[in-house]
């Protein structure tokens, strides 16, 4: 009976480490805003880049996720430097900040930033967001 249970238990453990070891490699690389109820910034991003964001190659390397600002510690990334201002883009690869945007001017600037900083991915690991 023991003998079954303890292999039961590490069958489990193995399955929920596949299972992490699966959602790190989803995670490879993202785009996290950091943003702020009533933000006049994040509301415009919201009104001319979020509609196409999601159909942008660069959606395709860097998902993009939101965080309150108030909850950063909250979103499991190692950032160089916490987060003051919103909107705060946060170019994040293996749980660790590549790079941020702080603020929001216009489209064009944000599309030139962002394009400089994903740059900055490690070509190793662009693969695993594209599938």
């Amino acid at each position: 009976m023991i003998g079954t249970l303890q292999k039961s238990f590490v069958m489990t453990l193995a399955v929920a480490a596949f299972g992490l070891a699966t959602l790190t490699l989803a995670r490879a690389s993202e785009l996290v805003m950091f943003e702020r109820d009533g933000c006049v910034w994040c509301q415009r991003w919201d009104r001319t880049v979020a509609p196409i964001y999601d159909k942008t190659d660069e959606a395709k390397l860097l998902p993009l996720r939101r965080i309150d600002v108030d909850r950063q510690s909250d979103g499991g990334i190692v950032l160089a430097a916490p987060v003051r201002f919103t909107p705060t883009f946060v170019v994040v690869d293996q749980g660790r900040e590549v790079g941020r945007i702080i603020g929001y001017a216009n489209d064009e600037s944000f599309w030139g930033l962002l394009a400089q900083l994903a740059a900055k991915i490690d070509p190793n690991y662009r693969a695993l967001n594209r599938t």
